[in-house]
């Protein structure tokens, strides 16, 4: 009898990746116990360059463009990644085959004292390395001061620590799957933070011609993640977003339709389009591009155009 296929899947090499691929793995033994699974580390440019803001850095696939390569190459057979890195636009020759069940996508304050957002000293001095984070706390307390924190979440959690900080802002999954939870000192109400797209979901990433590997990780698929994700990438994808871009989202299913709600800030966070749409499940991309649309024209555009033009100026003096 013939050996099973060992089905080799790439994996960034931090704590935090190889906590998650290794989970993938171990689901996909669950469901296919015969396979043989191999974890190859794959070092992402995002990963490499880390004393520079992702804003800076400019591009799409900061964290995926490697181990997208490798997928092309036939050196690993699956990519497993955190779906807020992937980018709207897979690369040619690549799908998305399962996108499993969403953990929750809310961010998290982590502070010193355990002090709430509303609670902490005035001028507080908050970590984050999102433009989105940032945004949107200067929008709910324009006092606030954000400094820019790079590293993987060990790395964040001691600068706080160390660092002249009063707090930093995470995203609630990545410290749940590190067993982390205990830090937390405020899950941030999406009232005050939406979530970045596909934030606390994962997306295992094939060979759109690999029917084999396709049929293996088809039974890891969330079919209610997959509609909230679709909706959530098709509205960046029309607002063309990347990581210099503070745009937030969050779909869910209720009802048997796709809810989505949206938000475009100014860099300041003293202006914002916020919106939010419903329709079908099955039409939950078409959803997500209306939404997009329409907050394109209620002043998205202008939002968008202004950032581009700063960070665009910005890079082009790097």
């Amino acid at each position: 009898m013939a050996k099973a296929k060992k089905i080799i899947v790439g994996s960034r090499g931090s704590k935090l990746a190889l906590i998650q691929t290794n989970w993938v793995i171990s689901e996909l033994k669950r469901l296919t116990p015969k396979l043989e699974f191999q974890i190859e580390k794959v070092s992402t440019k995002g990963d490499k360059i880390t004393d520079a803001p992702l804003s800076r850095l400019g591009g799409v696939g900061l964290f995926t463009k490697e181990l997208e390569a490798a997928l092309i190459k036939g050196k690993i057979d699956i990519a497993v990644h955190s779906a807020k890195d992937v980018p709207t636009e897979i690369a040619e020759g690549l799908t998305i085959g399962a996108t499993p069940k969403r953990e929750d996508p809310h961010d998290v304050l982590i502070s010193n004292n355990n002090a709430t957002l509303e609670k902490l000293p005035d001028n507080a001095r908050i970590g984050t390395s999102s433009l989105r984070r940032r945004a949107q706390l200067l929008a709910f307390r324009p006092d606030f001061k954000i400094l820019d924190l790079r590293g993987n979440l060990d790395t964040r959690l001691k600068k706080l620590d160390t660092d002249d900080m009063d707090a930093i802002i995470v995203a609630y999954a990545g410290l749940i799957r590190m067993g982390y939870d205990g830090r937390i000192s405020q899950i941030i109400p999406f009232e005050i933070m939406l979530p970045a797209v596909g934030q606390g979901s994962l997306c295992i990433e094939i060979r759109k011609d690999d029917a084999l590997t396709e049929k293996i990780v088809s039974g890891m698929d969330d079919p209610q993640t997959r509609v909230a994700i679709e909706a959530e990438r098709a509205l960046l994808a029309k607002l063309q977003g990347g990581c210099q871009v503070p745009i937030g989202a969050y779909a869910q299913i209720l009802k048997k339709e796709v809810c989505i709600e949206a938000i475009i800030c100014t860099l300041e966070g003293d202006h914002a389009i916020r919106d939010r749409h419903s329709g079908p499940v099955k039409q939950a991309a078409k959803i997500g591009n209306e939404l997009a649309m329409r907050m394109l024209e209620n002043g998205g555009d202008r939002i968008l155009h202004d950032i581009r033009q700063e960070f665009q100026g910005r890079i082009d003096h790097l």
